[in-house]
């Protein structure tokens, strides 16, 4: 490390350690950028609101190939995971493999690989103690990745697992999304790869994938891999292509208008929105509720969501708004 610079993870566990307990408070808002010492004491206040309730649901994973990380998302003790955890070097899936499981309290269990997305390095892992009460973080169906420049946190076991030091905390912003994957400046390092990146409400935005070399720009798979494959990888199947484990199809191209807005710019015969009467021209309002801003929001909202699914947009044209309810198709190979 080069001189006068301060260790990032020592800082994050002092800051884990330090912090008092607190409920989550998920009505503070997320500061976009700091401005001052206040916006840093909102991001302080906010991490340490969530981490005393995510941290407890953040595992340790070992297999004969090393150290990796995990989080639970349901009581009975489903852990996401990233797909090279539970793969053989050169990506051979491995459905069935056992792996040494390590809670926050030093509880050891043990669990079972299920399926995986290759393509997008998302994995499962069931704990294969059978309780209804394992810690847990909710997971959102209708989350989308958080936006670039917004606060996030991620927490893992770089090393492995540490029962003085526990999970360790890194605080840092998103840099880009994509469909299946965020980019974030959270420090990370060998051992955290599968455990979870959060927003500073303490909701599960990914799962950690690729470390780049510098520690400091390192690849999340976003949840929408995980949603559209969800019962594929439950019942331990491998996705290998992306096109395979690809969310709903909507059947629409969009460009942005003159003053910012989402507007159609072709339909694809025969598709959802073809048959639901979306013509070129059309703005597109909201998904499903939600605001859309910007092009890439919008196709990460659709990717995220399983064919067969119902969605329910606002769109508005010269005769007006209206309201469109319509079920996702599937994406054509082409």
């Amino acid at each position: 490390m080069p001189p006068g610079r301060h260790h990032p993870i020592l800082w994050s566990i002092a800051l884990a350690v330090v912090l008092p307990v607190i409920g989550l408070g998920r009505d503070l808002p997320a500061p976009s950028a700091p401005s001052g010492l206040q916006d840093l004491l909102d991001v302080q206040k906010a991490v340490k609101s969530a981490l005393q309730v995510v941290r407890p649901a953040v595992v340790a994973l070992e297999t004969r190939d090393g150290a990796a990380s995990g989080v639970i998302v349901t009581p009975d003790g489903l852990i996401l995971t990233a797909a090279h955890v539970t793969s053989e070097p050169g990506s051979k899936a491995r459905p069935g493999l056992h792996l040494k499981i390590i809670l926050s309290n030093g509880h050891i269990t043990t669990g079972t690989a299920l399926g995986m997305d290759t393509a997008t390095d998302a994995a499962m892992v069931q704990i294969d103690e059978t309780r209804s009460d394992w810690p847990f973080v909710d997971l959102n169906r209708n989350a989308i990745a958080a936006q670039p420049g917004q606060w996030c946190f991620a927490l893992g076991h770089p090393g492995g697992y540490d029962a003085e030091r526990g999970p360790v905390l890194r605080v840092g912003k998103v840099l880009k999304t994509t469909a299946n994957s965020l980019q974030s400046d959270c420090v990370l390092m060998g051992g955290d790869s599968g455990g979870p990146l959060f927003s500073l409400h303490g909701e599960l935005i990914g799962i950690h994938s690729q470390i780049w070399e510098g520690r400091d720009q390192n690849v999340h798979v976003s949840l929408a891999p995980f949603f559209r494959s969800w019962e594929v990888m439950r019942a331990s199947e491998v996705v290998r292509q992306w096109n395979q484990g690809s969310g709903g199809w909507l059947g629409v191209a969009t460009r942005l208008g003159e003053g910012g807005q989402l507007e159609v710019d072709q339909v694809a015969p025969s598709s959802p929105a073809a048959r639901a009467g979306m013509r070129s021209g059309d703005t597109i309002v909201s998904f499903d509720g939600k605001p859309l801003r910007d092009r890439p929001l919008f196709s990460a909202m659709v990717n995220a969501r399983a064919a067969g699914d119902p969605v329910v947009l606002v769109v508005r044209n010269r005769s007006g708004e209206r309201i469109i309810t319509m079920k996702l198709g599937q994406r054509p190979p082409d």
